[in-house]
């Protein structure tokens, strides 16, 4: 508790301190004109339509069913690589789980994957599909999807069913191409040019 001399004293060293007239605070509100950049950014929303990046399409395709085996290689990839790659010999280092995924979301899902996968250096990867049992028509359709999609992406060196302790026919190793960093990486230990 202050004491009365206490007050005396204090209001007599704050004597000459004066109201700030001003807030000091930050403007917050919005300039009533819009700037040059402004407009040109509304310009432009308006005249480029959104470009999806992504090429994989959501048309039909030829359908699958729950055993039908994915296999697939670019050209160039080796025997005995491939060879490991179906049997499950490499490491999984990622994992998409596409299950109860529409066309549309697994779609976007794959493509990001794939990017993702080169960009982090990522290999050998595995994408969970289904096997479409449960399905009324037997078609397993995120596999049917899958069979054309990953070999329409230039990141993508090869594919082939997963080995049954990784899920079988409801699932595909996916083998990632380098990334630009590894391959440099490569050249540089190795002295290839």
């Amino acid at each position: 508790m202050t004491t009365k001399n206490d007050r005396l004293s204090f209001l007599e060293e704050m004597k000459d301190v004066r109201r700030i007239r001003k807030p000091n605070r930050a403007e917050i509100t919005t300039p009533r004109e819009l700037t040059p950049g402004h407009l040109e950014r509304q310009r432009a929303a308006v005249e480029k339509p959104f470009r999806d990046a992504n090429p994989l399409t959501s048309e039909m395709v030829e359908p699958l069913t729950a055993h039908d085996i994915l296999c697939w290689q670019r050209s160039g990839i080796q025997h005995g690589v491939f060879r490991k790659l179906r049997l499950g010999q490499y490491p999984i280092e990622a994992r998409l789980d596409l299950h109860r995924m529409t066309v549309e979301q697994a779609r976007r899902e794959v493509f990001q994957f794939v990017e993702d996968c080169v960009r982090y250096g990522l290999r050998s990867v595995i994408i969970l599909h289904g096997k479409g049992e449960r399905n009324p028509d037997g078609i397993a359709q995120l596999k049917s999807y899958l069979a054309k999609w990953l070999p329409e992406l230039p990141d993508v060196m090869a594919i082939h069913s997963a080995q049954k302790h990784h899920g079988g026919t409801g699932a595909v190793y996916v083998m990632v191409r380098k990334s630009d960093r590894d391959k440099q990486h490569n050249r540089e230990l190795y002295g290839s040019g």
